[in-house]
């Protein structure tokens, strides 16, 4: 079975990558399930990319050698973000659209999600195209812990359309993340769509 997203999340502080990687690797090396182990495993990678410690993350996902479908997902995520974190966005691209491509046939929709929101961000001339993809997979998800993505989608529209001067098109954009924000995310992302709003406010006059 395929690392449940809530227990997961019990095992992340994205504020602090260094504790978050210590959890990691000790649920990894506890993890009964290969499948799980491995999956775990590839998140001390994403913990190592936080840290700017790109050729370690990508050697440890290396070392991954599970053919499970949320393991390759999640290994081409992580490859992905390595690249798109040291400046790379080009390169980031083709482990994203694979990891689209493995978690549709797998009918791994968290994952899925994850990875067109990623392209998203590594192909800003392209972000709204990802992004309504992305919707339209969330659109008959019932799972709270999935609709979340919600905030996030309409959180980086909100910023694509902030960064091109189109004001209006943001300030609804950080709308709806906040919607999406007090309806299935966390208080903290909703005081992060509050100062987003404040900021497109601002910058309408």
């Amino acid at each position: 079975m395929p690392l449940a997203q809530p227990e997961l999340d019990l095992l992340w502080d994205f504020s602090d990558a260094p504790a978050s990687e210590k959890r990691l690797r000790e649920a990894a090396e506890s993890a009964v399930d290969p499948g799980v182990r491995a999956e775990l495993q590839t998140q001390v990678a994403r913990a190592l990319g936080l840290q700017d410690r790109f050729a370690e993350a990508d050697a440890f996902l290396d070392t991954i050698t599970s053919d499970a479908p949320a393991v390759r997902t999640r290994v081409a995520l992580e490859r992905g973000r390595v690249r798109n974190s040291r400046g790379e966005p080009d390169a980031a691209v083709p482990y994203f659209r694979s990891a689209t491509e493995v978690a549709a046939a797998a009918d791994l929709v968290f994952l899925q999600v994850d990875a067109l929101h990623m392209l998203a961000i590594a192909e800003p001339a392209h972000a709204g195209r990802w992004t309504a993809r992305a919707q339209e997979v969330l659109a008959d998800v019932t799972d709270e812990r999935t609709l979340r993505w919600n905030v996030a989608l309409h959180n980086n529209a909100g910023w694509t359309s902030f960064d091109a001067g189109r004001i209006d098109e943001a300030i609804a954009a950080f709308e709806r993340a906040r919607e999406a924000a007090v309806r299935w995310g966390t208080p903290q992302q909703v005081q992060w769509a509050d100062e987003a709003l404040e900021e497109a406010r601002a910058a309408r006059g």
